[in-house]
């Protein structure tokens, strides 16, 4: 870990806190939300725009909601790196992630050397089969 984001730790830990919390807020408004609204009896549709409005309106709030699931996965493993002390590495090289990195993205586990190449890499074919 670099000297810069040593003497930010507090500010990075805050941040991670702050982000953890508004993605649960948000995914349990959206529960409660999803909850509150009836399910759509088949008479209740009018035409078949409205259907598909419907189902792509689903699908899109399925979707945030496995995404903002996926990002506090990635929040909740950096605060536990910053409690074991290996926050700010990268899990890749083991170099220090660079702080304006982390002040953008304070749960990236890779620096941007790493990240950039693992996004540029191949899918393997196994991974792709599974889909």
């Amino acid at each position: 870990m670099d000297l810069a984001t040593q003497t930010h730790l507090k500010t990075l830990r805050e941040a991670l806190v702050l982000q953890l919390q508004a993605l649960r807020a948000e995914t349990h408004a959206a529960a409660q939300a999803r909850l509150a609204e009836p399910a759509a009896a088949v008479d209740d549709v009018s035409d078949l725009k409205d259907m598909a409005e419907r189902r792509a309106s689903a699908g899109l709030a399925d979707e945030t909601e496995r995404r903002n699931l996926a990002e506090a996965e990635g929040v909740e493993a950096a605060l536990r790196r910053l409690d074991a002390g290996s926050y700010g590495d990268c899990a890749d090289c083991g170099e220090p992630i660079g702080w304006q990195r982390l002040l953008v993205l304070p749960a990236a586990s890779r620096c941007a050397r790493c990240q950039a190449a693992r996004e540029h890499t191949p899918e393997p074919e196994a991974a792709r089969d599974r889909r």
